[in-house]
């Protein structure tokens, strides 16, 4: 017991010194003096029970503009939790007015009225979706971006948010995990000036600003490098890659003042990331000088003992506040634990101060204490969501995500010569995928479709026909059931085959519906699913001029697709306005500029495949090999 303690307690005077205004300004603008003075003031006047509560993160059940449901005893455990100032955060309360009510809970009926910060995941768009985050780093538009961000956040707030679990900044290589539509490729560089971007989106120059949120870098780390793509999954890398690879895009931020890092579920190297000192202490607050705090993943502190590396939840407590993360999601390890962990000397005190420290720096840089209720303005909210404004940016930054892969015979752009156009596949009269994933508070089957796009560029000049083509899933997508094909009988091949002989030009659709990537969507199998790739074949038998639309949330392999294709637009899932962005790229309004940034591999055998891959020693180049890095991937 006392040798743990004194490596606490040797932890904590590195960090604490590392923190100290002084030292920290010249490196983190979350560190002021007028700040860090208040901070301390209210710090003094904590009990301990005040204290954890800041630590702790919990997720809204009820509708909170309404009385607690009667018999709801989690809702009953919650209101409490509040009114005594046992919680610092809420998650999933979203709106002027219910994030009102429950502030007022939590600021009117506590000893100190710490007020609450509103939690959500605004990852590309929150009522006005824009591209999913691979798809807008193909536009490689760093201000595109960043505007992207903005909208976000003026929406978010307005609806009285003040904190996104975003950006997600993890290097992906591997196609075969979902949330490589969270992220902006394989490259460390572009990833890292993109994770900036959306920073800077996000949280702007003043946090005060009620326009702005703070953003969380995730998922420290190494998420992405999860064995076999498999989501959760463990992960052993070495150092080259950990530092070149992994971490650039996490420092970065780090440095530049972002509001909070989200550690990440898998371990690392044996070490569950949300218990890893070095992680978090060593190299993330004390040599990177980050000013923010920690925060778990949802449930991740309790995962620790699913790792076999904590016995109970107590233990996991322990692990985790001892090793730097400072507030805890929907785990209720420090509701339960972390008290009894302080008082029977087990954690030191100033551990636990140093958490709350960080915490209350961002609610004092929030302007909460000057004003909780700022971000709870219904009129605003009305205001500024969804606007024309908003929507016109969205349409922006979706075209600039464009990729044109390849425009072999000249079809595109679609000239005034055009008067038949067939429209076929499941995917182009689909008004959600374009949505994507993690798509916020965009409603359901709100884009705008392809097909639509087509109509709304054409008007009555242009005959357009729609024959659906191929079936897809139609599972509600909840990220932790399976998803379903039913078996495709080829009955709509007809219908589709008999209005593209007649076309003067055919736009198929083929890829991936919205819920098909994402959290708990990894899969071993990145093809085209069902009868997606016959239907290409038969179509582009009676008919020369095929524009193929690919819709995924990732790279597809499907190289017969590549190959006999003439014309080949990568779209990803471009938002709200999908559909009018694509058409102004398939009728010249737009010249496409998107560039991949993670790689298509050939087969399914060759993942990890990136283009920064090292030279191997063999085999020995070729004729013609010389200079390229490519050559010894073969």
């Amino acid at each position: 017991m006392k040798k743990r303690l004194m490596h606490q307690v040797m932890a904590l005077a590195m960090v604490c010194l590392l923190v100290a205004p002084s030292i920290l300004r010249a490196q983190n603008p979350l560190i002021e003096d007028e700040i860090e003075a208040k901070v301390e003031a209210l710090l003094q006047k904590m009990t301990l029970e005040e204290k954890v509560g800041q630590l702790n993160q919990h997720s809204g059940s009820w509708d909170v503009t309404g009385p607690v449901p009667a018999g709801n005893e989690y809702a009953q455990r919650r209101a409490e939790l509040l009114k005594k100032g046992g919680v610092g955060s809420m998650l999933n309360i979203v709106g002027a007015e219910a994030t009102y009510e429950a502030q007022k809970l939590a600021v009117e009926n506590s000893r100190l009225g710490i007020p609450l910060i509103f939690g959500y995941d605004v990852v590309h768009g929150f009522k006005t979706i824009f591209p999913i985050p691979l798809g807008e780093s193909a536009s490689w538009d760093l201000k595109a971006i960043e505007s992207s961000a903005r909208v976000a956040a003026i929406e978010a707030t307005a609806s009285g948010l003040t904190w996104t679990f975003a950006p997600m900044v993890d290097v992906g290589r591997d196609p075969r995990w979902g949330r490589v539509m969270e992220g902006a490729g394989e490259d460390p560089y572009l990833g890292t000036q993109i994770a900036l971007a959306r920073m800077k989106g996000f949280q702007g120059d003043d946090l005060t600003d009620e326009n702005t949120m703070m953003a969380t870098a995730k998922h420290f780390a190494g998420y992405a490098f999860s064995e076999s793509g498999r989501d959760y999954n463990t992960v052993d890398v070495g150092t080259t890659t950990l530092y070149n690879i992994i971490l650039p895009p996490f420092e970065a931020t780090a440095k530049a003042g972002i509001a909070s890092v989200m550690n990440s579920f898998n371990d690392l190297n044996g070490i569950p990331a949300n218990g890893d000192s070095f992680l978090q202490r060593e190299l993330l607050k004390e040599a990177w000088g980050f000013g923010g705090f920690i925060i778990s993943d949802w449930g991740s502190i309790r995962q620790m003992i699913n790792h076999g590396y904590s016995k109970d939840l107590k233990q996991a407590a322990y692990h985790a506040i001892t090793s730097g993360n400072d507030m805890d999601m929907e785990s209720q390890a420090y509701q339960n634990h972390l008290k009894e962990l302080v008082e029977s000397g087990e954690v030191d005190i100033r551990i636990v101060d140093e958490a709350v420290r960080r915490v209350l720096r961002m609610k004092f840089h929030l302007g909460l204490f000057d004003d909780p209720y700022k971000y709870s303005d219904t009129d605003r909210e009305k205001a500024l969501l969804y606007t024309d404004e908003h929507r016109a940016i969205a349409r922006d930054v979706a075209k600039r995500s464009i990729v044109l892969l390849k425009n072999d015979r000249s079809v595109l752009p679609i000239g005034d010569d055009v008067k038949n156009i067939a429209v076929i596949g499941h995917l182009a009269n689909d008004k959600d995928t374009p949505l994507g994933n993690w798509r916020g508070r965009g409603e359901s089957g709100s884009a705008v479709s392809l097909l639509e796009g087509i109509q709304n560029a054409v008007g009555s000049k242009v005959k357009v026909s729609y024959a659906e083509g191929y079936t897809m899933s139609t599972d509600d997508g909840v990220f932790n059931r399976a998803l379903h094909f039913p078996e495709d009988d080829g009955s709509g091949f007809a219908e589709a085959i008999k209005i593209a002989k007649k076309a003067d030009v055919v736009i198929l659709t083929v890829g991936e519906k919205a819920l098909q990537t994402g959290e708990g969507r990894s899969k071993v199998d990145i093809s085209l699913t069902g009868r997606q790739l016959d239907l290409f074949n038969e179509i582009r038998k009676v008919n020369d001029n095929v524009v193929v639309v690919l819709m995924a949330g990732r790279p597809i392999v499907e190289p017969e697709l590549y190959e006999q294709s003439t014309t080949l637009l990568n779209t990803f899932h471009l938002g709200t306005e999908a559909g009018n962005a694509i058409a102004d790229v398939l009728f010249g309004k737009y010249n496409p500029s998107g560039k991949l940034t993670m790689s298509i591999p050939r087969a399914i055998g060759q993942i990890p495949v990136y283009y920064n891959h090292k030279s191997a020693g063999r085999p020995s180049p070729g004729p013609g090999d010389e200079g390229s890095v490519f050559w010894s991937h073969f």
